[in-house]
Parts: structure tokens; sequence; C-alpha cells
């Protein structure tokens, strides 16, 4: 029998539904859309069902900017 090694896959930058965010974030989506009329807190994305997401990257460096300000 001859083993093969996996190599470790990098982990997917997923994409985060608004709701999943704002739980994470702890906001309410009104306080999500004050943000974003203000041109505050992290960029999202709309899919083509008219549905917000935003990166997982993008997400925990707008949460690491909080913490840090």
């Amino acid at each position: 029998m001859t083993s093969t090694t996996r190599r470790r896959q990098p982990p997917v930058d997923e994409w985060l539904p608004l709701s999943d965010a704002l739980v994470e974030m702890k906001i309410t989506r009104a306080t999500w859309y004050r943000w974003r009329n203000r041109g505050y807190g992290p960029e999202a994305k709309r899919y083509p069902n008219g549905r917000l997401h935003i990166r997982r990257s993008v997400l925990d460096a707008f949460m690491d900017e909080l913490e840090t300000a």
C-alpha cells in the first residue's frame, strides 16, 4: 500500500448572510442600515436574489478595527 499525503487546504473565505453577520456584530438590522447610509461598516455584496452577504475576512477585519478603536 502506498500512503498519500494530502496538503491542508487554506480555509475558504466564505460569504456570510447578513443575518449571521449581524448576530456576530451584535447589532440590529436598523443599526446596520444606519451605518451603511453613513458609509460605515464592512463591505457587503448583493446576490442576484437581493440578499446581502459579507465576506468572512472583511467582517473579521472590521471587528478587529472596532476592538482597537
